[in-house]
This record gives C-alpha cells, sequence and structure tokens, in this order.
C-alpha cells in the first residue's frame, strides 16, 4: 500500500465514539462497516481500508449535523479536515466527502459509490428490522424492505432518492444490493442492536382445578 499508513480499527473505534454520543448513531456507523467490508470482499478490494471510511464516515455527525448543507462548513467537510490533519489516507476521506451528495465531490472511485449506496439504505433497513415484533434483522428481507422503501410516510429521514442513485452508480440490482446489505448487516447483528428482542417470558399457568378447590 502506497501512501499514508492505515489506521487501526481500534483507533478509529475509538475516534468515533469520542466523538459520538448516540448509541442509534455509533450503530450506524457499524452498519454501514459492516456492508463496506462485505463489499471490499467481494470486490477483490481490502476490507479493512473500505471498513474505516464505513466506520468513521458521520463521527462528525452530532457535533457538526450540517443543516444548512454547507459544502466546506460541518458534517462532513469539518471531519475530512480533522482526519486530514491526522494523516488519513486521501482515498478514504474522498469517499467521505462523495457520500454527502450535498458536498460536491464526486464520487470518482468504487469505494466511494459503494459508501454512498450503503449509507442510507443501511438506515432504511434498520428502520425495517425495528418495526418488527421481534426487532431482528434476521426477520428483515429485500421484499421488506422495498415494501417500506415505498411508504414515503416510514423512516421519513431515509433519502429514497439517494438510496436508487446509489444503486445506479454501482450499476448494481437493487433487490440484490438490499439483500447483499441486510446479509452483512446480519454478520453484526449483536453490535447494531439487531439481534432481536428477548423473548416475552410466558405468562404463568392458571392454578389446576385441584389446586384452587384447597
Amino acid at each position: 500500500m502506497t501512501g499514508p499508513t492505515l489506521p487501526s480499527r481500534a483507533d478509529a473505534l475509538a475516534l468515533m465514539q469520542e466523538f459520538t454520543a448516540s448509541e442509534s448513531l455509533r450503530k450506524h456507523m457499524l452498519g454501514v462497516e459492516a456492508a463496506m467490508r462485505a463489499y471490499a470482499g467481494r470486490f477483490g478490494e481490502d476490507p479493512e481500508r473500505w471498513g474505516l471510511a464505513g466506520l468513521i464516515h458521520d463521527f462528525d455527525y452530532e457535533r457538526y449535523p450540517n443543516a444548512t448543507h454547507s459544502a466546506t462548513e460541518e458534517h462532513p467537510a469539518w471531519g475530512v479536515r480533522f482526519l486530514r490533519e491526522r494523516g488519513w489516507p486521501e482515498d478514504i476521506l474522498q469517499a467521505i466527502l462523495g457520500h454527502a451528495a450535498y458536498s460536491g465531490v464526486a464520487r470518482e472511485t468504487l469505494m466511494a459509490r459503494t459508501l454512498f449506496a450503503v449509507d442510507e439504505l443501511s438506515g432504511l433497513i434498520t428502520a425495517t428490522a425495528l418495526v418488527k415484533p421481534t426487532k431482528s434483522i434476521f426477520d428483515v428481507d429485500a421484499k421488506s424492505v422495498r415494501k417500506k422503501m415505498k411508504d414515503k410516510a416510514f423512516a421519513k429521514g431515509v433519502n429514497r432518492d439517494d438510496v436508487l442513485l446509489g444503486v445506479q452508480e454501482m450499476g448494481a440490482d437493487l433487490e440484490q444490493h438490499i439483500q447483499f446489505v441486510i446479509d452483512a448487516m446480519r454478520g453484526v447483528a449483536d453490535a447494531i442492536g439487531l439481534a432481536g428482542a428477548p423473548a416475552t417470558p410466558a405468562p404463568m399457568a392458571a392454578p389446576a382445578a385441584e389446586e384452587q378447590a384447597r
């Protein structure tokens, strides 16, 4: 590998956790990391490198949410400047910038296109799992996600247009892409809180007739 030394996952995770208190946002980044690692394996790329892009892509979002969608201030521009000062590889930084359409940064690499394609989708998959009685990603499939995707009142924060554009840029099939990301996220189900809700204890049986007669 040429260029800057790749940061360790442990250091990246510590940085993400330092900047992000929200459990849901932490879980989102872990889910995106899993999807990026899985796609790196499919494409013959470096899972560590791709995983870092997913793990850190929103680390500055909680502190600098960028409601005005500035291309140069707050998320992700602030975070990229921070990481660049610490020697992070430029291809990861460009992918992070590219995952925000408003940054104006073209997604020129497969890593960048993949990060954009899995980011919003992972949020929709999570939301679909959380409305299941079991709250389990193992009860989610591509069909159920596509159904929720058509329901504009569901998970309003998920940009459906970005999901579709991401699939288009990757040259992927939507259904296969959704299922691939679901499968990747299943691999970290415990870490992202989607392994399933604890079983509800069965109600105690009513006393037997002979007990009632005592």
